[in-house]
């Protein structure tokens, strides 16, 4: 491809969708050519730079996806389940690359997104990050090493703003600890604790949720056993490192054939990859 890639935001007017505006615009590798809002929303019509309190950019926000859609090679989702679902069916439509950042997917939901995938290329991560994606692989590899003597406890921080508990990264962790040691985090996980709940039970993988003031995310993997305790941790300091990993995923999606992927596609850190 001679030209840039054309990037299309969704849910664009959100915190997360203006941080993703500002890093495409930034960026040398790919170029904004949409943005898409809410049907009604007050920026519809309006120049994003302005909307954002900037300069004019010359991409105006829309509430058409298709034609939004239409004009790009990438679409970058940060949405809710229900939007992100919609989205999807419109980017296979237009053969973009759609690279799905939106968390909260209840199991029936990841499994309507797959007949989108079969059409056009779907990047689909809890977390779009380096780092994190390095401490989804160093989580499974400690679970496999460490027997059931080690409790598991993933905690998770972010502010309080955020609507879905556990958050998705933190449910990433638990499904990396748990393809560890060999077992399925649906049987094995405890994803709240309130009253008299007995004592913890052997081999399960627990979840803690805070929720607080202005935290980007921050993620601990816990493993402790009576006498020592293994901490994995990763701190988020700004948005910005989940945008960029998304205009990766963007990038490394424009040659790929249609089909599911995740970042350790992205980053080439499949087993066997």
């Amino acid at each position: 491809m001679n030209e840039k890639p054309g990037i299309v935001i969704t849910g664009a007017a959100g915190r997360m969708g203006q941080m993703l505006m500002r890093c495409v615009l930034e960026s040398d590798a790919v170029r904004l050519v949409g943005a898409v809002v809410r049907p009604g929303h007050p920026w519809v019509g309006r120049d994003v730079g302005e909307a954002m309190g900037g300069t004019a950019v010359g991409v105006v926000a829309s509430d058409d996806a298709l034609e939004a859609f239409s004009k790009a090679q990438a679409v970058i989702d940060f949405t809710t389940p229900a939007a992100t679902l919609e989205f999807a069916a419109l980017a296979a439509q237009a053969r973009a690359v759609h690279v799905i950042g939106t968390t909260g997917f209840a199991p029936e939901e990841i499994a309507a997104l797959e007949p989108a995938s079969r059409h056009a290329v779907m990047v689909r991560a809890g977390n779009m990050s380096l780092g994190v994606n390095l401490l989804v692989q160093l989580a499974k590899q400690v679970a496999a090493a460490l027997d059931e003597d080690f409790d598991i406890e993933v905690v998770e921080y972010h502010h309080r703003r955020k609507v879905d508990a556990p958050s998705g990264t933190a449910l990433m962790l638990g499904e990396a600890a748990a393809e560890g040691r060999g077992v399925e985090l649906a049987q094995v996980a405890d994803r709240g604790r309130d009253g008299i709940t007995g004592a913890r039970e052997r081999g399960h993988i627990g979840f803690a949720a805070v929720r607080a003031g202005g935290i980007v995310g921050e993620h601990d993997v816990l493993f402790a056993s009576e006498s020592e305790r293994v901490i994995l941790r990763h701190v988020a300091e700004d948005r910005s490192v989940f945008a960029r990993g998304a205009i990766k995923a963007a990038l490394w999606g424009q040659d790929k054939g249609p089909g599911a992927y995740d970042m350790l596609d992205v980053l080439g850190l499949k087993p066997g990859a």
